[in-house]
């Protein structure tokens, strides 16, 4: 009889655990390598910050949180290769923190196709936000909205020579309709726009614009590597020109690429503070970043993935025990001004904007973003 409760106890055992650790699984298909590589990396690992604790404590109703992430080499015909796979061969219940405007259009059609929820795109697309995707749920501002607040704050302060650089695709076609919209409300006009290959950039054309045109301030549209050697290529031709970009360069990777040249960018925000304890969301994230690494430093980029993982965990437990993509979608739409860490997250059929938080930073003398 002991021999037959020693191996029927084991056996019980190992039913129950097998239950308590089935999967969910979350895709995400970014660029891990290529031009924006650094900051896909800082926002991942805020992600995992608020993951890796859900599943430490026990995960979502007794379920662990598996975050399947593929490199798409910051390419749209791959980042909609690897959604397929995700959705299809690694049963994701969602995709998650895709990168860039093209891509996620890229994986726009999937979403509909296969009925799967894209949590917190790290884009500001406003193709996103509107007409609503009832598979979209956006958790940070528009690009169009940070650049209308860009241009906006260059007039206040009394800047009137303003030239524009865009990355010739969709995500620089979005963003410059903000900027667009805030020169009419200042009554003001670009002096110039110049914009690059997002492929193959070269910026000797935009040099020569801005040493015949002596521009005051630069708003500078696009991702990473690229803008980094764009704004090098300014200082090279000898603008001392307030320059400024959007939120999907605030990573520190960024503020690295750009050497000696990174005091003084703007760097439009989504987020707090990263160093304000005011803030829950970026107390609670420094905590768990000192718990994980042994240092409570967080970026802005990681405030980004932080608030995103929060979002998709909230669903998933309100989704119940074994989520479909469906039970997930319909649970997002319940989140009525859900406290993430003082910013109130709300979605409803009408609107999947969640947040519309915008602030500016300025790199200091020793590559910190301040506000």
């Amino acid at each position: 009889m002991a021999g037959f409760r020693l191996a029927a106890v084991p056996l019980a055992l190992l039913i129950a655990a097998g239950a308590a650790r089935a999967d969910i699984v979350v895709g995400q298909t970014a660029g891990f390598t290529g031009t924006v590589a650094s900051g896909v990396a800082e926002t991942t690992a805020g992600a995992k910050l608020w993951i890796d604790h859900v599943n430490a404590e026990g995960g979502v109703n007794g379920e662990q949180i598996t975050l399947v992430s593929l490199d798409d080499k910051f390419e749209p015909a791959l980042a909609a290769e690897n959604a397929k796979d995700l959705i299809t061969k690694k049963k994701a219940v969602a995709l998650f923190l895709t990168r860039g405007t093209p891509h996620t259009q890229a994986i726009l059609p999937l979403l509909a196709q296969y009925g799967v929820p894209l949590v917190a795109p790290s884009t500001g697309a406003m193709v996103l936000h509107k007409p609503v995707n009832p598979w979209v749920f956006n958790v940070r501002a528009s690009y169009q909205h940070e650049a209308d607040r860009a241009i906006r704050h260059l007039s206040l302060v009394g800047l009137k020579n303003i030239g524009i650089v865009q990355v010739d695709d969709s995500f620089g076609a979005d963003a410059i309709k903000g900027a667009q919209e805030a020169f009419k409300q200042v009554a003001n006009t670009p002096t110039f726009v110049e914009k690059f290959n997002r492929e193959k950039p070269d910026f000797s054309a935009v040099a020569r614009t801005v040493a015949t045109t002596s521009p005051q301030a630069v708003l500078f549209i696009g991702s990473g590597g690229a803008v980094a050697d764009g704004i090098k290529a300014i200082r090279a031709a000898g603008s001392k020109a307030q320059i400024v970009t959007l939120s999907n360069n605030a990573s520190d990777g960024f503020i690295k690429s750009l050497g000696d040249d990174a005091a003084g960018t703007i760097v439009t925000q989504v987020f707090p503070y990263e160093r304000s304890l005011a803030s829950p969301l970026v107390k609670e994230a420094r905590g768990l970043a000192k718990a994980a690494t042994g240092q409570d430093k967080v970026t802005p980029a990681m405030l980004e993935g932080y608030a995103g993982a929060k979002v998709l965990v909230e669903g998933l437990k309100r989704a119940g025990p074994h989520p479909s993509r469906e039970k997930l979608r319909d649970a997002l739409e319940t989140l009525r001004r859900y406290d993430i860490g003082g910013l109130e997250v709300t979605f409803t059929a009408a609107s999947h904007t969640g947040l519309d938080y915008t602030d500016l930073s300025i790199v200091s003398s020793d590559g910190k973003f301040q506000r």
